[in-house]
């Protein structure tokens, strides 16, 4: 299978295991930025992926390198780095998660993610509109976002990236109903893109948090009962509803290192969902992987 080619001569692609993860990632990205993709052999997907994966490593020409990790027969270290579908690839540099993405990606934004990481390696008009509507809504021009995200689904209605941007927005904005009804625009055979299951991660997160308590009285049952695990993990979801995300990540991160097991594994898999809905590439889900890597392999 395509996903179980050996390593190239040149070292730049192998294969890993559980007891090789250190290694092969952890101890290889101290020299140069590690590509892990997570695969298995029933992943349709994941076959359309490595070999974009691996023309693309072969094009950054040994500043960059691939390890492909089997989750059928290693899954533990993807668990632990909250991996819910496949294919998904998170880079690695230093010793730590930076960067990632899941999903089939075209070779086009294969490409532009190698080369945030290394620089150049040698756009469609869609593509180019996503980008400039990305940009507004960073700058906070939601009104400018939403009308080229809009001009993106006059040439392709079914564009997820557009869908659940524009579902995102209307959150931010506080209208949940609107997000709902972007997000129902998305096609059924499309339900499972990464895009599109960050927003609706993210809608669920707010429904969720609209439940909770105050604030301060959650804080005061932390400050008189530290090891109240449930008014921590409350507490991170109606941070995490104020956008105050780190602190958020940071109430989460205690849980799991003060009791792991609590309540079957609430706080990492509460953060796998943080992560999900703010998107792979987000500076917040970067540092949470990060600090949660920390926590799991230290």
């Amino acid at each position: 299978m395509l996903a179980e080619s050996p390593a190239g001569p040149d070292g730049l692609i192998k294969d890993t295991t559980t007891a090789a993860f250190r290694q092969d990632v952890l101890q290889e990205s101290l020299k140069q930025p590690v590509l892990v993709d997570f695969w298995a052999p029933w992943c349709g997907p994941c076959k359309q992926l490595t070999p974009v994966l691996e023309k693309a490593v072969k094009a950054a020409k040994g500043k960059v390198k691939l390890v492909k990790m089997n989750i059928d027969e290693h899954p533990q270290i993807a668990g632990q780095l909250g991996i819910q579908s496949i294919p998904a690839v998170l880079a690695f540099s230093r010793g730590q998660p930076i960067d990632g993405f899941m999903g089939a990606l075209p070779e086009s934004q294969v490409r532009s993610f190698i080369e945030r990481l290394v620089g150049p390696l040698g756009a469609s008009a869609v593509e180019d509109l996503l980008k400039e509507a990305d940009a507004l809504a960073a700058a906070g021009d939601a009104a400018g976002a939403a009308e080229l995200y809009a001009g993106v689904l006059a040439q392709e209605p079914e564009n997820v990236a557009a869908i659940a941007a524009l579902a995102k927005l209307h959150l931010d904005l506080g209208d949940l109903e609107a997000a709902k009804r972007f997000l129902a625009m998305a096609p059924a055979a499309k339900a499972n893109d990464p895009a599109i299951a960050g927003a609706r991660a993210a809608i669920e997160l707010a429904e969720q948090a609209a439940s909770l308590g105050d604030v301060g009285e959650l804080e005061r049952r932390i400050e008189a009962n530290p090891l109240d695990h449930e008014a921590r993990f409350n507490l991170a979801l109606a941070l995490n509803a104020r956008n105050r995300r780190e602190e958020a990540i940071d109430h989460l991160i205690e849980i799991v290192r003060r009791d792991r097991s609590w309540n079957d594994d609430a706080a990492r898999k509460q953060l796998v969902q943080f992560f999900e809905a703010w998107g792979p590439m987000d500076e917040m889900t970067v540092l949470g992987r990060r600090r949660l890597s920390s926590v799991l392999f230290s």
